[in-house]
């Protein structure tokens, strides 16, 4: 299999420049000016081709949940968003405690075969808050383990947690919530267990990554904890960059106010933000009018953090591409991220001047769940790439 791209504005995160890229076999072979392959070619010339995305906080909702999503719609929603990797949280049913669960999630993504899926595993087994030892009969392919959708209240178990996941090397990711503050307060809710986290992670030496930051308070425990060395990295959500809380839309955690939304802008800027991972949650209809937090995100991500981060605020395409494709590629363990040869051919065409207006009837996802309907974004995804084979082309488009 090989494909040529041609006359595009390439850009990752060491700069940008007028190129070709040529893929063979799954893995970017050449890169240069004016080169001639006798394969399967595409003209990009005024385009922006960029390394596709990878996103580190996902829930495609199968086994247990199908009918919010699955991992087949799932993957559609992610190709046309740009996404050729997800890491997929563990909160399904039954709960993925186990290699076998890993395994069913696996297979199931390798027989659609349009995305590479990392899976999982719970950090105590299928969520109880107390028992670990599930842990210690995991295979090292798991790189992530979480208790996503709630933290773990007892703090004895988390500590316990984070000496186990330094002695595996496991990235242990945080949802930081106090959830006996919860009906009180989110937004203290969200930064006590922060504070807690980090700590653990100073005292234990585990790797942590603190998931959908949303909060001023939370972010500066953070920087001050990596300032003095402790390993921890962060994820910010789209939508807690694009809105803010006059949107009364149910998340958790919660839109929160301007002040919050600027301050995570610049630590972006500042560097200090790891990833934008979409925490991509879709649910029924039914669900959402029951009150069930979450936004169906990937299909629109790019576009809302390239108009509210690139356009708005001066961020360059360069630093987007590090939080989307390098950084997480990186934490995953993974050789894409890069538009470099011997990395995957793992891409996504961009027509940067076209905007359009989100309408999540028109989501591959089978979450329509946005309060982003009808809003102007820019940035529209043509096609993306996965080891060198089409798995997404925007209809509209001609190439």
């Amino acid at each position: 299999m090989e494909l040529l791209i041609k006359n595009a504005k390439v850009v990752d995160c060491y700069g940008s420049y007028l190129g070709d890229v040529y893929i063979k076999d799954g893995i970017i072979n050449k890169i240069g000016r004016n080169l001639r392959k006798s394969c399967k070619t595409i003209d990009a010339k005024g385009y922006v081709l960029m390394p596709s995305f990878v996103d580190l906080h996902v829930h495609f909702r199968e086994p247990g949940f199908t009918y919010k999503e699955d991992i087949e719609s799932g993957s559609r929603a992610a190709v046309k968003g740009g996404y050729t990797m997800v890491n997929l949280m563990a909160n399904t049913n039954p709960v993925c405690s186990s290699m076998d669960t890993v395994n069913y999630v696996r297979g199931r993504a390798n027989q659609i075969g349009l995305i590479d899926v990392h899976q999982t595993v719970s950090i105590t087994n299928s969520f109880d808050g107390k028992d670990i030892s599930h842990l210690d009969r995991i295979d090292n392919s798991i790189k992530i383990i979480s208790e996503d959708g709630k933290d773990v209240m007892n703090s004895k178990i988390m500590l316990d947690a984070m000496v186990k996941a330094k002695e595996k090397k496991l990235i242990l990711m945080c949802h930081c919530e106090e959830e006996n503050l919860s009906k009180y307060d989110m937004r203290i809710a969200e930064n006590i267990m922060t504070l807690r986290n980090l700590e653990f992670a100073k005292i234990t030496g585990a790797t942590v990554h603190i998931a959908h930051v949303s909060t001023q308070e939370a972010m500066k425990y953070i920087i001050r904890y990596k300032d003095e060395g402790t390993k921890v990295t962060c994820e910010v959500a789209p939508h807690h960059l694009f809105l803010e809380n006059e949107c009364n839309y149910k998340v958790n955690p919660p839109i929160r106010k301007k002040e919050d939304v600027e301050f995570l802008i610049k630590a972006i800027e500042d560097g200090y933000v790891d990833v934008i991972a979409t925490d991509h949650a879709p649910h029924s209809k039914e669900d959402k009018e029951s009150g069930a937090p979450g936004i169906s995100g990937i299909e629109t991500a790019f576009s809302v953090c390239y108009t509210k981060l690139v356009k708005e605020n001066g961020i360059s395409l360069e630093k987007l591409s590090e939080i989307m494709s390098k950084k997480p590629s990186e934490m995953l363990g993974v050789k894409k991220g890069k538009i470099e040869i011997g990395y995957e051919g793992d891409l996504v065409l961009i027509d940067l001047e076209a905007k359009y207006n989100i309408d999540s009837e028109r989501f591959y996802s089978k979450g329509k769940n946005t309060p982003l309907n009808g809003v102007e974004v820019y940035g529209d995804i043509i096609k993306t790439i996965k080891n060198g084979e089409i798995v997404y082309s925007n209809n509209k488009y001609e190439i």
